[in-house]
Order: structure tokens, then C-alpha cells, then sequence
């Protein structure tokens, strides 16, 4: 069997390229706050990561524009790879912060490609999107293992080893042309990248990643704070990224479909869901019955509509262009919320601090819904 093109290059492409992102971020905020760091100092970590992001996206993306796709971002990874070895030696706040923001930052800046790779091979969008969900639950459950019974900062060296793998797989995708559509769609719209529709999507992108990010960051410790040992946690998390399965495997029957202003109701309603369960509901089973139904949900589906609705209202000439400052607004929300998200924990509950993603997704609800977007439909691809 030829490797170059073939699908278990690309297997292994998304599998342990998302299961190294667990296994970098997936615990972080448990690490450095039974390191003694406070919220707020966790919350300048992650923080710092995407400043790092905000900065190094916008360089691969003009590095991307001018050379081959794939081997600037081979070479990206390996540099993320040899600083996340460096990582394990990192005992002071500064040090982790530079380190871990300079790795994930790298990282975060080939996330527009590696996505992008799903929708331009000749295989259906789901059978090879769905490998790297099941790298991210792998690499949750294998990152709560090392943390509880091997060291902490192990899961940095085994991150190291699931990229060099992620590495082979990206050797072996066939390169597509830099310029071509997305899935070969062509729009005719001539609209230009700053149109009224593309500037009202990025406050929305801005709205979800700022509370999702946060979510993400803060739900590991909020279920330890509740007394569920890290393990545990690792499996909640396990079972929250596996709930996705289904909605990639079978996004072509919806995601083709259903409209894209309809599709963005429905994630903010999940959202609203969520943390207003998280806020109102005492209990800890139903919160993490609620985050098992939605929170990987909501997150997939979003990254699948990005495409779609990048297609729908850019030119495509200027789609990757697109998806880059999505990228970029992504990390800058990230950023603020992260900076405001640390303090208010620090000062307030949890409780309270769900209250306010609850309100901010009422919001992006709000938008969505007086939202005009192109329907998409003609877009297949999913």
C-alpha cells in the first residue's frame, strides 16, 4: 500500500496530533494550582499562550502563503516538540509561562492547516476528523494516568513523542495547492475579506472562544474543587471529548443541511445549557452528565460551521486569509477572557463565574438570531 496520501497517514496525522494537545493543555490549570499557583496565576499562563498565538499565527500564515504547507508546519511542530521536552525542566513562574506559551502558541499557529486538511483530501470529512477526537480522549485519559502515577511533568515528554508521530502523518498527506477553495466551492460574491457579514462573525468568534476557552481552562479544576480526584476527572473529560463522535462521523447529514445561522443558534443554546446548569444546579452528577451532552458538542460543531460560514461570506481567494484571523480573534478573546476569568475566581465562586459565561452566551444567542447570514447550502463540505 502507497503511505503518501493514504488514509493512515492521515489517521495519524489528526490522532496524535490532538491527542498531543491534551496531553499539553488538557490538565494544566490541575497542574499549576496543586503547584500552589493562584487562579489568577494560572489564568497568566494561559493567557500568555495566546498573545504567543496572537503574534506567531499571522507569521505561519504569511510563511504558509510562500511556501510549502506542509513542511513549514513540520517544521513549527518540531520546535513546539523540542520546547515542550524543555518544559519538563521548568520550575518557576516565569519559566512555564514562557515556555508553555511559546509551545502552544506554535502549536495553536498550524491548527488553520491542520483543519483545513480534513476538507481538502478525498476523504469524507468525518472519517478523518473523527481520529483526532478519539487522539484527544486517548490523550485526556493517558494525561491523567501519567499525572497520578508517573509525574506531572511526564505528560510534557510524552507530548513530545505523540507530536514526532503526528510528524509521520503529516509527511505522508498528499500537499494541496495553497490557494485552492476550500473542498474545490468557489464563491463569486467579490466581497472582499472585511465585508459587514465577516466583522459581525468575528464579535461572535469572539464571544465563544472567550467563554469556551475559559470553560475549558476552568472545568477541570471546578470538578476537582468538588472533591472528584484527577484520575476521575481525566475520565469525565475521556467521556465529554468521546460525546463528539457521532456529530463528526455523521456532520455530513446535518452540516450540509441545516443552515448556518441555525447551526449558530444551536451552539449558543447548548452553551446557554451548560452553564447555566453549572450556575443554578447544585448537583454535581447532572453537571457532569451536562458536560458529557454538550460541551465537546457545542466546540465541534462551531469548528466544523467555521468553515463553513468562511466559505459562505469571503471570497476564495481570501478564505485562508479568513481562517487565519479567525485563529487570531480566537486567541485575542482568549487572552482578555483569561485575564478577567483568573481574577474573578480568585475573588468570586465558581458559581459566579459560570453566571457570567451564562450571560455572555445569552448574548452570542442574541447575535446569532438577528444574525442575516448566507444559508450555505450549496456548500457541500461535509
Amino acid at each position: 500500500m502507497q503511505y503518501r496520501g493514504s488514509y493512515l497517514s492521515y489517521l495519524l496525522m489528526y490522532l496524535f496530533y490532538f491527542l498531543s494537545l491534551a496531553l499539553l493543555s488538557g490538565l494544566i490549570s490541575v497542574y499549576l494550582l496543586n503547584r500552589g499557583y493562584s487562579a489568577s496565576q494560572v489564568s497568566l499562563v494561559v493567557a500568555s499562550s495566546y498573545i504567543v498565538s496572537v503574534i506567531l499565527q499571522p507569521l505561519v500564515g504569511y510563511l504558509n502563503d510562500h511556501f510549502n504547507l506542509k513542511w513549514v508546519n513540520s517544521v513549527v511542530l518540531i520546535i513546539a516538540a523540542i520546547l515542550g521536552i524543555a518544559l519538563i525542566f521548568a520550575k518557576h513562574l516565569f519559566s512555564i509561562t514562557l515556555l508553555y506559551s511559546l509551545t502552544l502558541g506554535l502549536f495553536n499557529s498550524t491548527k488553520p492547516v491542520i483543519e483545513r486538511m480534513a476538507t481538502l483530501s478525498k476523504y469524507q470529512y468525518g472519517k478523518i476528523r473523527i481520529w483526532g477526537t478519539i487522539g484527544y480522549a486517548i490523550g485526556s485519559q493517558i494525561g491523567g494516568l501519567i499525572y497520578q502515577y508517573i509525574s506531572p511533568e511526564s505528560m510534557y515528554f510524552f507530548f513530545s513523542i505523540s507530536l514526532g508521530i503526528c510528524l509521520l502523518g503529516i509527511i505522508g498527506t498528499r500537499n494541496e495547492h495553497k490557494n485552492s477553495d476550500i473542498h474545490g466551492e468557489t464563491t463569486t460574491q467579490h466581497l472582499g475579506l472585511w465585508n459587514k457579514n465577516f466583522i459581525v462573525y468575528l464579535i461572535i468568534v469572539c464571544l465563544f472562544y472567550a467563554i469556551t476557552n475559559l470553560n475549558t481552562t476552568y472545568l477541570p479544576a471546578m470538578f476537582q474543587h468538588q472533591g472528584i480526584s484527577v484520575d476521575k476527572v481525566s475520565t469525565i473529560i475521556l467521556l465529554i471529548t468521546i460525546s463528539e463522535l457521532p456529530i463528526i462521523y455523521y456532520s455530513h447529514r446535518f452540516m450540509n443541511n441545516i443552515s448556518n445561522r441555525h447551526m449558530l443558534i444551536i451552539v449558543f443554546i447548548l452553551l446557554i445549557i451548560q452553564f447555566g446548569t453549572y450556575c443554578f444546579i447544585p448537583y454535581n452528577i447532572i453537571h457532569v452528565i451536562i458536560s458529557i451532552g454538550t460541551k465537546a458538542v457545542s466546540t465541534v460543531i462551531f469548528i466544523m460551521l467555521n468553515m463553513k460560514i468562511v466559505v459562505s461570506i469571503v471570497d476564495s481567494d481570501l478564505q485562508m486569509s479568513a481562517l487565519a484571523w479567525v485563529s487570531t480573534f480566537n486567541s485575542f478573546s482568549s487572552i482578555v477572557g483569561q485575564g478577567l476569568g483568573g481574577k474573578i475566581l480568585d475573588t468570586y465562586s465558581y458559581t459566579d463565574f459560570y453566571l457570567i459565561l451564562f450571560l455572555i452566551a445569552v448574548i452570542g444567542l442574541g447575535i446569532s438570531y438577528f444574525y442575516h447570514l448566507p444559508s450555505g447550502h450549496k456548500y457541500h463540505l461535509f
